[in-house]
């Protein structure tokens, strides 16, 4: 009897020369200045500063380049691309790219910039790309955001946002295609970005975050029912806390320290550009006028975890936001309840882990008879343990441990981003659901495989 295999090849990406990006050295893929963000038969790889992309259309033809994308980036700040996403529409796929400035940068698979904006100056650690998928049974409200996530900050775009613009940018391309004589604008206009409406939340109270996520939408605190505010619920990890909870208002009128941007700030900046044109007049044409952040919305702490030395490393959110898997400086991994703010689960002897929530079959006795729907699925948690060369998968709340693969050294656990305008409840009413699926990728052979 054959042994069974719990991973399906899907193709390879070794025929594509990466030496740029360290392949060919073992565990090249453990850099952390190595990003990757997968996509339907498309991975995108990118170091401090240039970008690949490769394709695939089956497991039997190998990998090819689509696109080698190098940022503008300021040798003066020593700026870097220090995130990587896709932003994945139903007929839109773009490559989002955060550098280490506070620069959101946007770019089409043809390598040109759609977008460029400053969300916060600082180093921006993640662009996390989500959306409620909720069922019809259920009464909550929908949305899709983009965070975006830098040191002591929170930044949230609508997914509506995005793509206005991107599909703006797309007719605009066309319209040009057309009209030759628009190429002459071309240079001016890549500098007129329209900007992309977003929340600012500052939420270092409790030190400097080094992850975070806007889990859901919240109610209002007891003094304020009446109000017509959105509150967000955001979970953070860092040194100082490893677990943080925070109450985001879109409120920005009351916020302190939105006070103290939005006047003190300017003002002082105005004073000192006065008094240095008394001191130094020159002839020089102006500079173009820095971008200015916008300021804070009301982050209100609720509640946070110190407990000395642990320190927060990796969050990974669930789909619905009801989960967080935290994983600390102490090899343990905490499973959090967002609604609650209650760790409901814990896992220890795990250093250096990552994790990914998945879906897996727990209705198999009707794999025969029809398509699987949704509640053929049960929500698991993938913990994938380098020092111990495996992937487990876990039950979720607190069921047993259902499967155990090996991973080979030097691999990394991916999952493909979001696609803004699925939602479950589409899903659910078709005739076959696709669940949440968990991708291996082999750095030392350049496999990349699927968990069945």
């Amino acid at each position: 009897m054959a042994p069974r295999t719990h991973l399906t090849d899907l193709g390879s990406i070794a025929s594509v020369d990466l030496t740029e990006l360290g392949a060919g050295k073992e565990g090249w893929l453990d850099n952390p200045n190595i990003l990757c963000a997968l996509d339907t038969n498309s991975l995108a790889i990118a170091s401090r500063y240039f970008l690949l992309v490769l394709e695939w259309s089956n497991a039997s033809s190998p990998a090819r380049f689509r696109v080698k994308i190098r940022p503008n980036l300021s040798p003066i700040e020593a700026e870097h691309v220090s995130a990587l996403e896709w932003f994945v529409f139903d007929d839109i796929r773009v490559i989002a790219i955060g550098t280490s400035c506070g620069y959101l940068l946007i770019y089409s698979l043809g390598g040109d910039l759609i977008h460029k904006q400053l969300v916060y100056p600082g180093r921006i650690l993640r662009l996390r790309v989500r959306g409620t998928k909720r069922d019809i049974t259920e009464d909550t409200s929908s949305f899709e955001e983009v965070c975006v996530v830098i040191p002591g900050i929170i930044a949230r775009f609508d997914g509506s946002d995005i793509q206005r613009v991107l599909q703006r940018w797309y007719q605009e391309t066309q319209n040009r295609f057309w009209d030759q004589s628009a190429d002459r604008d071309l240079e001016e206009s890549e500098n007129s970005y329209s900007r992309l409406p977003y929340q600012l939340w500052n939420v270092s109270k409790y030190g400097s975050c080094i992850d975070a996520a806007v889990t859901g939408v919240m109610p209002p605190p007891l003094l304020e029912l009446q109000s017509s505010d959105r509150y967000y619920c955001a979970v953070t990890i860092g040194v100082d806390a490893a677990i943080s909870a925070f109450r985001l208002s879109e409120d920005r009128s009351r916020s302190f320290v939105g006070a103290i941007m939005s006047k003190v700030v300017p003002a002082t900046f105005s004073t000192i550009a006065s008094f240095s044109k008394l001191i130094w007049r020159s002839n020089q044409p102006t500079k173009k006028p820095e971008p200015k952040p916008q300021p804070f919305a009301r982050a209100l702490p609720l509640t946070c975890l110190k407990d000395h030395p642990r320190k927060g490393e990796k969050l990974t959110l669930s789909p619905s936001g009801t989960l967080a898997a935290i994983m600390d400086s102490l090899g343990r991994i905490m499973l959090l309840d967002t609604r609650a703010l209650v760790v409901v689960r814990l896992w220890k002897g795990y250093r250096d882990a990552s994790c990914l929530f998945v879906e897996r079959l727990v209705n198999k006795d009707s794999s025969g008879a029809r398509e699987h729907v949704k509640n053929d699925y049960s929500l698991c948690l993938a913990i994938h343990a380098p020092r111990k060369g495996i992937v487990e998968i876990w039950q979720m709340r607190t069921g047993p441990r259902i499967l155990t693969v090996p991973c080979p050294k030097g691999s990394k656990i991916l999952q493909p981003t979001y696609r803004f305008g699925s939602t479950d409840a589409a899903a659910s009413s078709s005739s076959c659901y696709k669940p949440l699926e968990v991708f291996f990728l082999n750095g030392d052979s350049g496999q990349l495989s699927r968990l069945n």
